[in-house]
């Protein structure tokens, strides 16, 4: 009488953890990059939520306020640690212009954005805001571009 065949052989299981050691060498770098890129929309999220307050403070006042938090609810968020004026202590260098800066945690996120900044400026009193990862002043180290959404860009 025949003995059946039980279970797999050596090669058949080597081949499927070559293949499955494979895939994870593709997908875990690429996974990386989505929770990267979901860490940046809260920045760039918290960023339009300011959009609208600060233009209409500039449309009453006629200047922007001292910081951000005096007319935005929310100028951190579980992966920004602050949004602020990027460049000095005066929001606008000339009258209608605004420079936002939101800049990344530096601990407990990817740490291919850890610090680094992302910025919304409007030189037109908020009328128009453009979202840039290269300001109009210096200060902060701007995100790579593969992070950001494309409206960043």
């Amino acid at each position: 009488m025949k003995q059946l065949q039980k279970g797999f052989t050596l090669i058949e299981l080597m081949i499927v953890v070559a293949i499955i050691g494979i895939l994870a060498a593709v997908a875990i770098p690429a996974y990386q990059d989505y929770i990267a890129r979901a860490q940046v929309s809260e920045a760039v999220s918290l960023l339009g939520s300011g959009k609208t307050p600060l233009a209409e403070y500039f449309a009453d006042k006629g200047t922007y306020p001292g910081a951000p938090s005096s007319v935005m609810g929310n100028v951190n968020g579980k992966y920004t640690s602050i949004i602020r004026y990027s460049g000095g202590t005066t929001p606008a260098a000339s009258v209608g212009t605004a420079v936002l800066e939101a800049m990344m945690k530096n601990t407990g996120i990817n740490s291919n954005i850890t610090g680094k900044s992302v910025w919304l400026q409007t030189t037109n009193g908020g009328k128009v805001w453009t979202c840039t990862l290269s300001p109009a002043v210096a200060g902060g180290t701007a995100l790579d571009p593969k992070y950001v959404p494309g409206s960043c860009r």
